[in-house]
């Protein structure tokens, strides 16, 4: 067995941008670029928000997201070493007998269609030690908008022909450049080429340590992009759009769309001060504010970080505010800070320990009673994906149905650290019934349910818990389908739930003939965003037919109890 080597190299840009970097022909780029800034009009500022690619501003290793390259001629190198500490690099190796303009190695960064690029700070350095003629010259440089506008050049054939920046400590200060939007916009580009006048051959008389004729290392970026559009709300419902009187925790609920960077935050503000933003949903890890900004903008790991739709379901606590009536607005963000408005209104407030009873029927002296729909047990395994239902009852401890109460339902994940979170209350009918669905995609956790005698009581009258195994979902791919002896096939796959650790999840390989014991062959783990890859070369030959799946076993730090992946089959001629 061998392990299976990742390829970072991203597959080249088609065509268009190929063809202009080949034909590129304007013998004074900086004096194009100063003439295209000068016509350059700036749109009217909107929602900002920071993306980090390859490494934070602290210096921790990220992948490059947004990043594609384009590569042309011979000897050329695109390499994408970021998520292990390294850089993205666009290199021409030393050919001797190359001809200008015929070679080219670029990273383009493309924000999300709708966003711009309106500030930047990279940490970069690189050389052009090929060094240059009169005719041509190995040169490198950092563009915006479009490859040939560049801000940042190195070319040999105007004297640096040795190393600028300092390769040696990637976040120095040497490395670092501030780029702002007059030379920025719909993209940024890296590039590494030789350039003259056709069919003059490039100098290539030297070479530095790593062979590289022209080369540039992309350590760090801090990109600022502008999203111009907005989030749209609908459907808005639920108590807190409804009851005249409200307390303790009031649900609103709606949908909300944006076309950019996605929904991220619900914001409540009462007589004109916010008391609670909450996020909906973390997509996954990817909206989440990362911070380390001096803007006060917040900061993603991705440049599309935030759900495009959601249905939101959210609860405002109101004990955060006095009682009495208020002026309430609640309004969506998305990850830019573009807002759409969800509620406004008058309300009344109420809340304290003799205050507004809970249901009909009201008592501290309360039973509740709750039970998973598929069990009476009270932990519950369920698949992954798969939705399940709590069937409860409240009513005082003589049997009288409390009606129309509130219980409050909130959530803990089993993993280390995983905190509450509150979910849509549940109402009682008549008969003091209520039932609670969870939805499919959720992680294992601890239901935990509280009845208030009244409405923000400080302490519930009575809790019930139920405990809720989610198994692990991995989604399983294998290539070829069928080989032969000495051949090799390999495995890809991900983790369909998250949080995934920050030094990912360990998974185990196994295989079986048909109907067989299974038998572990390997262990891999995965990246932090679930991703894994594995190979196996067969030793023996066939004819034979082998299942494979992977499985992951329970760990403190990943919210998911064992689960297998679906299972993948492979023939051996």
């Amino acid at each position: 067995m061998l392990p299976f080597e990742r390829r970072s190299n991203k597959p080249p840009r088609p065509g268009g941008l190929a063809r202009f970097l080949l034909s590129f022909a304007c013998a004074a780029a900086l004096a194009c670029a100063t003439a295209f800034a000068a016509a350059f009009v700036p749109p009217a500022w909107a929602g900002r928000y920071h993306v980090y690619s390859c490494r934070t501003p602290a210096g921790a290793p990220i992948e490059a997201d947004g990043w594609s390259g384009s590569q042309i001629g011979t000897g050329v190198l695109l390499t994408d070493s970021c998520p292990h500490g390294g850089a993205l690099l666009a290199a021409l190796r030393r050919n001797p007998g190359r001809e200008a303009n015929t070679a080219s190695a670029t990273w383009e960064f493309a924000p999300p269609a709708g966003d711009q690029v309106v500030g930047a700070t990279l940490w970069r350095a690189g050389d052009a030690d090929g060094g240059a003629t009169s005719e041509a010259s190995d040169l490198v440089w950092l563009a915006g908008r479009e490859p040939a506008f560049q801000f940042d050049l190195c070319d040999a054939g105007a004297g640096c022909s040795n190393d600028f920046g300092n390769q040696a400590n990637p976040m120095a200060a040497e490395n670092r450049i501030s780029v702002g939007a007059a030379n920025l916009g719909g993209a940024l580009y890296a590039v590494a080429t030789c350039r003259g006048l056709p069919p003059a051959p490039c100098a290539e008389s030297g070479a530095d340590a790593n062979g590289f004729a022209a080369a540039i290392y992309l350590y760090a970026a801090d990109l600022v992009l502008e999203q111009q559009s907005g989030p749209s709300v609908g459907g808005v419902g639920g108590e807190l759009a409804s009851a005249a009187t409200v307390g303790g925790a009031s649900p609103v609920t709606f949908t909300a769309g944006d076309p950019v960077s996605g929904i991220y935050e619900v914001v409540f503000s009462v007589d004109g001060r916010v008391v609670q933003t909450t996020v909906p949903s973390a997509n996954g890890g990817r909206c989440a504010n990362v911070n380390q900004t001096s803007d006060g903008l917040p900061a993603f790991l991705a440049v599309q970080p935030c759900p495009r739709s959601l249905n939101v379901q959210v609860a405002f606590d109101t004990t955060r505010v006095s009682n009495g009536t208020h002026h309430l607005a609640v309004s969506v963000l998305d990850a830019a800070g573009n807002a759409a408005p969800v509620l406004e209104r008058d309300v009344n407030i109420h809340n304290a320990g003799g205050g507004l009873a809970n249901g009909t029927n009201a008592t501290i002296h309360a039973a509740l009673s709750v039970r998973w729909a598929a069990t009476h047990a009270k932990s519950l395994v369920a698949g992954f994906g798969h939705a399940v239902t709590v069937d409860g009852r409240l009513t005082t401890t003589t049997g009288a149905a409390i009606a129309g109460a509130s219980v409050e339902v909130s959530a803990v994940p089993t993993s280390t650290g995983g905190r509450a979170a509150a979910m849509p209350a549940a109402r009682t009918n008549s008969s003091g019934r209520f039932t609670v669905t969870v939805p499919g995609g959720v992680s294992s956790r601890t239901l935990r349910f509280a009845y208030r005698t009244h409405l923000g009581e400080e302490t519930p009258a009575v809790t019930a818990t139920l405990t809720l195994v989610v198994r692990a979902g991995i989604a399983l791919h294998v290539s070829p389908a069928a080989t032969g002896v000495g051949g090799r096939i390999h495995f890809s796959g991900h983790l369909r739930g998250g949080p995934v650790p920050r030094d990912g999840k360990q998974l185990v390989f196994e295989a079986r003939s048909p109907h067989g014991p299974w038998i572990q062959f390997r262990d891999v783990r995965s990246d932090r965003h679930g991703r894994f890859h594995a190979g196996y070369r067969f030793k023996f030959p066939g004819p034979a037919h082998y299942q494979f799946r992977a499985v992951s076993e329970p760990e403190s730090d990943y919210p998911y109890g064992r689960g297998a992946s679906n299972l993948v089959s492979v023939f051996e001629r």
